[in-house]
This record gives structure tokens, sequence and C-alpha cells, in this order.
């Protein structure tokens, strides 16, 4: 392998929303370069685009310790409108045999993957925080993160098919992180998500892992599997959200179904305003994490983006998000409908009260 990268993601949901325009701003005025935002360099812009084109911000040099070496690596950070930064810790790979990449690769996320206990990815979170705090609305301290690997080969020391290259390269200790042999069984669940375009390009996705092979050296392939992380990830935490509301939910309804019942009316509709701002906010958010790739017509990067999000199990975590908030439309429904219709009771039982004393007051006055 003469040419390529190892490339370690960890996104997080830092806000409500970022105002990306406002970030390239401040982290030139913080950092003293621009930012830039991010395109699809192979795809027409009309095939395949950012719902919102993301920002990605050069954080500069870093040196990571990986067992006895030291590695100099590069990070950026990538700024998503809906709330997540995608930061990437990039190491260089030149001229090695490919069991060396491989062992590399492994080193590599031992240093600083999900089980490493490595400060560099906090150091550089807190620094974004702090020099882009204006550009987030409702800040967030989520613990909620998403950690992915990505190996790219770009040369290779003689020029090789996919064909040859399968048959040259063991690609299942590297995409499963494991030195013992797989059984045959688990190698090919490993390889079964692969794509091509050309006879000299190919991507496999696993689950945490990815290894791509681009000969032009373009980062597209890379680029939406980050999306997918990133819907992922804003998916989980909008996800967890309502698991933690719907209690809280119930304890309301039943703590205001127990107020007296002149004043339930007004406290019922108040609840009812409340969830349908939930609702409204969820589905808001949930609606630009689900545009935020456009793809129409670029069938290859449409079907590597589409396996990714079914690998990440970015649809099963929508439907539960969609689940729980028909859960609180119904309820909000249901709310609203008892506020009414006490408020109907009421002004039932006042006419009545009315007429009564009308009577009264008649029969008083014969």
């Amino acid at each position: 392998m003469r040419a390529g990268a190892v490339v370690l993601l960890r996104l997080y949901d830092i806000a409500y929303a970022v105002d990306l325009a406002a970030a390239e701003a401040l982290w030139l005025r913080s950092a003293g370069s621009p930012g830039s935002r991010s395109q699809l360099s192979s795809a027409p812009t009309k095939s395949l685009a950012f719902g919102v084109a993301p920002v990605w911000l050069e954080l500069g040099a870093v040196e990571l310790q990986a067992g006895s070496a030291t590695l100099a690596a590069v990070m950026g950070a990538r700024l998503y409108d809906f709330g997540v930064v995608a930061l990437a810790l990039r190491v260089p790979v030149a001229d090695r045999p490919w069991d060396d990449f491989v062992r590399l690769c492994n080193a590599v996320d031992k240093a600083a993957g999900p089980a490493a206990a490595n400060p560099l990815w906090e150091q550089q979170l807190g620094r974004l925080r702090g020099a882009l705090a204006a550009a987030l609305q409702r800040p967030n301290s989520s613990s909620l993160q998403e950690d992915y690997l990505l190996a790219s080969v770009h040369q290779w020391s003689e020029p090789s098919s996919v064909k040859d290259l399968l048959e040259r390269v063991d690609l299942a200790p590297l995409l499963s992180g494991e030195q013992r042999a797989l059984s045959e069984p688990a190698r090919r669940s490993l390889l079964r998500h692969r794509f091509s375009y050309f006879e000299d390009d190919l991507v496999v996705l696993t689950w945490d892992r990815a290894f791509i092979y681009e000969p032009r050296n373009d980062a597209d392939v890379a680029d939406v599997v980050e999306v997918a992380n990133a819907q992922l990830l804003e998916l989980r935490y909008y996800d967890e959200l309502l698991d933690a509301e719907l209690p809280r939910m119930y304890d309301l309804v039943e703590d205001t179904r127990r107020t007296l019942y002149l004043f339930a009316p007004r406290r019922l509709a108040g609840l009812a305003r409340k969830l349908y701002a939930l609702v409204a906010e969820v589905t808001e958010l949930t609606e630009k994490v689900d545009n935020a790739l456009q793809v129409t017509e670029d069938v290859y990067l449409a079907r590597v983006y589409s396996e990714a999000l079914e690998v990440f199990r970015v649809p099963s975590f929508g439907a539960a998000v969609n689940r729980k908030l028909a859960i609180i439309r119904d309820t909000y429904t249901a709310l609203y409908d008892e506020a009414f219709g006490r408020r109907g009771e009421i002004i039932e039982l006042a006419i009545v009260a009315l007429i009564l004393v009308e009577l009264v007051v008649a029969v008083l006055r014969h």
C-alpha cells in the first residue's frame, strides 16, 4: 500500500441548531483560519447534494501516542446545521505493507477509539464550544456520541482491480479489528455490504468501520458515511429525549386531571400546548436530519448512502421516534378534547345556575 489514511470520527450533539454563517465568522476570528462549506466533489449538484452544506473547520496538527509510536495527525471538525459536530482525526499513511496498515488501523483505534480514554476529543470539543458559543442555539451537554473508523487507500504499489485486490489482501482483520482468524460465515457477513462503481474502486461497510479504496482520492464516499453517522446520532438523541419525556408526560397528565374542576380546562389546554410545542420541535429537527443529504440521480453514491443508513439502523431509530411522536400527538388531541369538553360542561352548569337563579328571583318577587 503506497498511500492512504486512517480516519477516526467522533460525533457529538452539541445544540438544538447551529448558525453556520455565524460559526464561520467566529472561527475565523478565533483561530485565524476560514471555514469552508462542504460539497461532494464527484457528484453533480443536481444529483446528490447536502440539504444545507455543513461547515468544515481546520483544527490543526496533533500528535497521537499509539503504543510506543508517536503518530503525526491532523484534526478537523464538520458542523451540521441540526446541531451535530463531527470531529475527524486523520493519520496519513504511506509505503506500508498491508499487514502493517491493518496493525496501524487497530493501533489508532486502540489509542483514540471509543474504548480509549483519550482527552484529545474533549479538548478539541471544548475548544469548539468556547469559540462558537454565540452560534449555538440552545446548546446542550449530551453524553451521546458516535465513533467510526475509515481505512482509506488511494494508491497501491501496483495497479489493482477490485477482483485482484480481494484475492491479494484479507479485509476481515481490518474490518473486524480481530487478531484471531474469523469463521467463514463471519467473514462473509463482514464483506456483505460492499460496492464498486469502476473496476478499480471499492467500499466495504460495517457497523463501526469501513474500508475505502478510491484511486481518484475524492472524499465523497467518506462524506456520505459521515452524514449517515450524524443522522444516527441525532435520531438517537431524540429517541432518548422522548423516552425521558413520555413518563414525565403521563405524570403531568395525571396531576393536571386531579386539579380543581373549574381550573382543569385551563391546565389541560396549557399542557396540550406544551406537548404540541415538543412535537413541533422534534418534527422540525427530524425533517432537517432526513434532508441532510438529498439524493436523486447518482446511483452509486445513493446505494452507498442507503446501505450505510441500513447498516447503522437509522430507519429503525427514525421509526421509534415517529412512534413516540404519534403517542404524544394522540395525548395532545385527547387533552385538547378533554379541555374543550370540560369547558363546555362548565358553561352548561353556569347556564343552568343562571336559570335557577332567575327562577328563584322570580318566585321571591311574587
